[in-house]
């Protein structure tokens, strides 16, 4: 059975709890400063890191990356996903490469009448169009546009998702990418030696959102093999970049290629690699260990 997404909305927040502003006052209050920083990897090209109490926090945990170029953007923004370990869900940060300047924003979704913390790993992201897509690993993946952004009465921003690919196939969307060579949705699964570890390509329509087929649902329109421990994956001319983690102290790899002749590039990346995006000639990354934080470009 071919992996297969269903549409779902979620319901829209009320009025009374927010305005909707869009992503432009968040890009103008971009209120933290990253740093240049030095990353180890032997395929380190660029490298920089958050402040000081990020770099540190061990609540929050950074996952998944996407791009403006995925968007179709001329700006120069990565978009990072973190996860909770304290229960506030999952948030997005937006951070500008020339200015190295970002700003967390949490994500939410309305449950009996008020907006509550949106409860995913959120191990991957990809953002096409107006539309961000969030991995949520056996539930498929929830989907946020870029003008549902909320400022509430207290005058905090919120941005909640509109509606969710409920997956219904056993597959595991550990992580996702937009497909720089064909346009596509690129969905993979982290697992041991033991587990499945598939790519799935989906369709998407010009709007950004997933292509339906008559049942109403997203039929993967091709599955490839990928490696175990892959923390995320992009389409590229000769086949695929998987990006593997090896832990908190041993450096992560690069795997090229395609199904059956994959190659490894080891020690390409710092120790604890997660989601990645092509940009260009190189595939960004970031890592999620406290203390050994990095967003990083390899080529």
């Amino acid at each position: 059975m071919l992996p297969r997404l269903t549409p779902t909305p979620e319901p829209p927040v009320p009025d009374e709890l927010g305005d909707r502003v869009g992503l432009a006052p968040v890009l103008a209050q971009l209120d933290r400063q990253g740093r240049r920083g030095f990353a180890p990897g032997l395929g380190v090209r660029h490298a920089l890191t958050w402040d000081r109490a990020d770099r540190r926090d061990a609540n929050w945990w950074p996952q998944g990356l996407t791009s403006s170029a995925d968007a179709g953007r001329a700006d120069r923004l990565l978009v990072a996903s973190w996860y909770s370990k304290a229960g506030l869900g999952a948030r997005v940060t937006f951070l500008d490469l020339d200015t190295r300047r970002y700003r967390h924003l949490p994500m939410a979704l309305m449950r009996d009448g008020a907006l509550a913390p949106l409860p995913i790993h959120a191990g991957g992201l990809a953002w096409r169009g107006p539309w961000l897509y969030l991995a949520a690993t056996r539930r498929g993946c929830y989907v946020a546009h870029v003008d549902d952004i909320v400022r509430r009465p207290a005058g905090d921003l919120v941005w909640p998702v509109r509606l969710r690919y409920a997956a219904d196939d056993g597959m595991r969307y550990s992580f996702i990418s937009v497909d720089p060579i064909g346009g596509r949705l690129l969905a993979g699964e982290y697992g041991g030696p033991d587990a499945t570890h598939r790519l799935a390509q989906f369709a998407l329509d010009a709007s950004g959102l997933l292509t339906l087929g008559q049942d109403g649902a997203a039929t993967a329109v091709g599955v490839d093999a990928g490696v175990p421990s892959m923390q995320g994956a992009v389409r590229s001319a000769d086949g695929y970049r998987l990006m593997v983690s090896r832990g908190r102290r041993r450096p992560g790899d690069l795997w090229a290629g395609r199904p059956g002749g994959y190659r490894r590039r080891s020690m390409a990346a710092p120790p604890g690699p997660e989601d990645v995006t092509a940009w260009g000639d190189l595939v960004w990354s970031l890592t999620e260990f406290p203390g050994r934080r990095w967003v990083f470009a390899l080529r």
